[in-house]
């Protein structure tokens, strides 16, 4: 088993002798793709590795030989194109297979592997292109993808190879496959110069801000290892086992769920290539693969329960987890009351591996990102820097005077200045807030720019938000603050109704009642907005800031007292 080759113990019984006795034996030059999957291809080559699908009735089964062949192959075709160590590549390739393929080749040669959504319009392209002096970019085929590039590389002089993996390449682009069987099935390990190391830079992740432009996260060569907690102890995969973690692979949660910890601790991955989430496609996919674990963000959950499971077979499925945004006590409740699984959260960045979960020793707390894992030393701070008591609400940082946790990031790609101002005192910042119970648990708040400051009260998005989910009217919620002259900030609820209701004024203050009747008055939002839908990574993480980036576009500010009835607005059709 892979596995024992990094772990003296494996086997614990209980958190605290988890967090006590876990260690990470670190070998030398660590290279995944070299010491991981070609090692499962050499002792296991029929274990399977990739298990994929898509919506056009195409699916395919790659063990870890078919992976380790596909990918040295791959480093052969990016060599010939002029790709050495620490080249940058972008990868924009949804959940097709082939990101596979050229993430491990890009690991073998010794560059910088860039994941990028296909959400991205040219001019986020252009940002990112000359940030990190991008080489080549690799896109699956779809035109108005490949349009976006093309008008991003006319403004970078850094891009000379842009790649497709479809059948029929663009003007100036090359295909992947043309020539794919061409190349040879075998590279070598590089050595001297070429080699890689430990500290080197092996991926980088864009991660947006709400005030900046997106930083760029780097992680090195051992990065891959931080995330056999993730796998292993959280996530609970199962060895020969299949893992589903829905996010796309432009998105950091890929490299949580899609690769790295899945197949050290024995379970393949399953990927279903949807190009829309559509719960109930999902849920055959997951009943006709047999998936034994499954990680989603809440509001995931929340749609495949407005779906319905009885339907479907899911007696394979064994553990669930979720982070992203906190869990609404009613969707864990309605999950176990329907599956008899217990969810567990989570929480972590882009910047981290997992950093506190519930690891199942005991019954989950619903709605607690749970408690550190191994390594993270944690402290939760108030506006003076100084620790705060249980139950009180502070920043939550990180504390590195005896080392970074295994799998924590090293710094901001070439940006010095931000990579001081997250480390200012000596200790990681997280941007964001939580408090801690008595028993030790972490709950999660919100980022720092999310908490709403009203009249002197410091007030949680998803305290109100998880109000609001008890209203028989509310599918989702999205809650943010605007400006308030006499308090200085408003709450301010978007609303997308269940199946059933319909926009008015009149639903919109039974719903401020309703939050009234049954939570603090200064929780009740003061303006209700009903929309259609509410902006999302393609993860399903509802995107707060691009709510509050409107309202601030459109100047939105709370009602007077004198007008507080009109607060309540139509559907943004009616508008």
């Amino acid at each position: 088993m892979i596995l024992n080759k990094f772990l003296s113990k494996i086997d614990y019984k209980s958190y605290e002798d988890l967090y006590k006795n876990f260690k990470i034996t670190i070998p030398n030059d660590f290279n995944f793709a070299y010491d991981v999957v070609d090692e499962y291809a050499k002792t296991e080559p029929k274990r399977e590795a990739l298990v994929w699908c898509d919506d056009n009735d195409e699916s395919h089964i790659y063990t870890f030989k078919d992976l380790s062949l596909a990918s040295q192959r791959t480093a052969n075709f990016l060599v010939e194109q002029g790709i050495q160590k620490g080249d940058r590549v972008m990868l924009i390739l949804r959940r097709r297979y082939e990101f596979w393929f050229f993430l491990l080749a890009l690991h073998r040669i010794g560059a910088i592997a860039i994941p990028a959504t296909n959400m991205l319009a040219a001019e986020d392209l252009e940002y990112r292109f000359n940030a990190a002096e991008i080489k080549m970019v690799v896109t699956y085929d779809d035109p108005a993808l490949q349009k976006e590039v093309d008008k991003a590389k006319s403004k970078c002089e850094s891009v000379e190879k842009l790649v497709t993996v479809g059948q029929t390449a663009r003007q100036n682009w090359i295909s992947f496959y043309d020539d794919y069987e061409l190349f040879p099935s075998t590279f070598e390990r590089p050595v001297g110069d070429a080699a890689t190391h430990n500290d080197d830079i092996m991926i980088v992740y864009f991660t947006s801000g709400t005030s900046s432009n997106p930083k760029m996260v780097a992680h090195t060569y051992t990065y891959p290892l931080g995330h056999i907690v993730t796998a292993k102890y959280w996530q609970h995969v199962v060895d020969g086992g299949r893992h589903l973690t829905v996010a796309e692979t432009g998105w950091a949660k890929a490299l949580w769920g899609k690769i790295y910890g899945q197949w050290i601790a024995g379970s393949a991955v399953f990927t279903y290539d949807m190009t829309t989430f559509i719960p109930g496609k999902l849920l055959e996919k997951m009943a006709e693969y047999k998936v034994t674990t499954f990680c989603a963000p809440p509001t995931v959950y929340r749609y495949i329960l407005q779906h319905g499971l009885s339907k479907y077979d899911l007696s394979s499925l064994q553990y669930c987890t979720t982070a992203g945004e906190a869990l609404n006590l009613d969707i864990y409740n309605r999950f176990y009351e329907q599956t008899g699984i217990r969810m567990q959260e989570g929480y972590g960045q882009t910047e981290l591996t997992l950093t506190t979960g519930n690891f199942g020793f005991s019954e989950p707390h619903p709605g607690s990102i749970g408690k550190p894992s191994p390594g993270y030393q944690m402290e939760i701070i108030n506006a003076e820097g100084k620790p705060c008591e249980a139950e009180e609400v502070g920043e939550l940082i990180i504390k590195i005077d005896q080392g970074k946790p295994f799998g924590m990031f090293g710094g901001y790609y070439r940006n010095a200045e931000r990579t001081e101002k997250v480390f200012e005192g000596g200790v990681y910042h997280t941007g964001d807030t939580a408090y801690r119970d008595k028993d030790g648990f972490f709950w999660f708040v919100g980022r720092t720019d999310d908490l709403i400051k009203s009249s002197g009260y410091r007030i949680s998005p998803f305290e109100v938000e998880e109000v609001l989910h008890k209203h028989p009217a509310v599918l989702e919620v999205a809650v943010t603050g605007v400006e308030d002259k006499s308090r200085g900030q408003a709450v301010k609820a978007t609303v997308v109704l269940q199946k059933g209701y319909e926009a008015s004024k009149e639903l919109a203050k039974e719903i401020q009642l309703f939050a009234k009747n049954i939570a603090a008055s200064y929780k009740s939002p003061r303006i209700i907005d009903f929309v259609t839908e509410l902006p999302k990574t393609i993860s399903g993480k509802i995107r707060r800031a691009t709510i509050r980036d409107k309202d601030t576009a459109e100047n939105v500010t709370a009602p007077d007292e004198a007008n507080a009835e009109n607060a309540a607005s139509e559907t943004s059709e009616e508008k």
